[in-house]
C-alpha cells in the first residue's frame, strides 16, 4: 500500500477540521494574499499563528520539510539569485560576485512569504476532505453564468486526489534509482531524465486507468455531495481571520 503523504486529508478534531470548507477557502485566499504583501513584523505574527494551528493539527514538521525539500532547494536558488542581482551595501565580494545586505534581506523575505503560502496550503489540504472541497467549489461557481460548476469542481477534486499519488510515485522512483545507484552518476541531466520520464509515464498511465474505471462505473457529474451549512463558529472564525488580515496590512 502506498504511504500517505502530508499533502492529503488526515482525520482529526482540530480547530481547522471543524470549520466550514467555504470559510477555509476564503481564509486561504485572504492569508495567501496578505502574506505576499506584508513585512517582517506582520510575517512574524502570521508565522506564529500558523505554527500554533499546525501544532493543533498534529503536523509533523520534520516530515513537512522532507516533503517540500525540492521546494526548499528552489527557495535557496531564489535567495541566491536575488542576493546577487540586487544593488545595495556590499557585505561580501568574491571576484565578480557581490553580495548586498539589501538583496539578502529582500531575498529572505520573498522565501519567507512563499514558505508561508505553502504552509497555509498544507493546513488546508490536510484538514479538508476532497469531497468537501468539490462541494464548496461547486457552491462558489454555480451563480456564475455559462460556467459548469459541477465539471470544474470534479476536475479540481480529481487534481487534489492525484497530488498524493504523484508524490508517492516520485518517492518510489527515487527509491528505485537509489537501488540502481543512479544517484552516483555525476551528470545531473542524466539523473533528471531517469527521474522525470518514468514519473511522467506513470502519471499518464494512472490517469488512463482512472478514466477507464470511471467509465466502467458510469460516472457522471450529478452526484450526492456533502451538505454544507453555516454555523455561528464559522462566522466567528471568518471575522477573526478577516480582522487579522486587515490588522497585518495596517502594521
Amino acid at each position: 500500500m502506498a504511504e500517505l503523504t502530508l499533502f492529503s486529508y488526515r482525520k482529526g478534531h482540530s480547530v481547522l477540521h471543524r470549520i466550514d470548507v467555504r470559510f477555509k477557502i476564503l481564509g486561504l485566499l485572504f492569508i495567501s494574499m496578505v502574506s505576499l504583501n506584508v513585512r517582517v513584523l506582520s510575517l512574524t505574527i502570521l508565522s506564529s499563528l500558523l505554527i500554533i494551528l499546525a501544532i493543533d493539527c498534529r503536523l509533523k514538521f520534520k516530515s513537512f520539510l522532507r516533503e517540500i525539500r525540492y521546494f526548499l532547494i528552489l527557495m535557496m536558488v531564489i535567495l541566491i539569485a536575488h542576493t546577487l542581482s540586487t544593488k545595495g551595501t556590499i557585505v561580501l565580494k568574491l571576484y565578480f560576485l557581490s553580495i548586498s545586505m539589501h538583496g539578502l534581506y529582500e531575498g529572505a523575505l520573498i522565501c519567507w512569504r512563499l514558505f508561508l503560502v505553502v504552509l497555509v496550503g498544507l493546513l488546508f489540504v490536510s484538514t479538508t476532505r476532497p469531497s468537501e472541497i468539490k462541494a464548496a467549489v461547486e457552491w462558489f461557481l454555480n451563480p456564475i453564468p455559462f460556467v459548469s460548476g459541477k465539471r470544474l469542481a470534479t476536475m479540481l477534486s480529481l487534481l487534489m486526489r492525484f497530488i498524493p499519488v504523484i508524490l508517492n510515485q516520485a518517492r518510489q522512483n527515487a527509491d528505485a534509482q537509489k537501488a540502481r545507484c543512479v544517484e552516483n552518476r555525476k551528470n545531473p541531466i542524466y539523473r533528471i531524465r531517469k527521474m522525470g520520464i518514468p514519473l511522467l509515464r506513470r502519471m499518464f498511465e494512472n490517469a488512463d486507468r482512472l478514466i477507464f474505471a470511471m467509465e466502467a462505473r458510469c460516472y457522471n457529474e450529478n452526484r450526492m455531495d456533502p451538505d454544507l451549512c453555516f454555523r455561528p463558529k464559522d462566522w466567528v472564525a471568518f471575522l477573526l481571520v478577516s480582522g487579522l488580515c486587515v490588522l497585518l496590512l495596517i502594521i
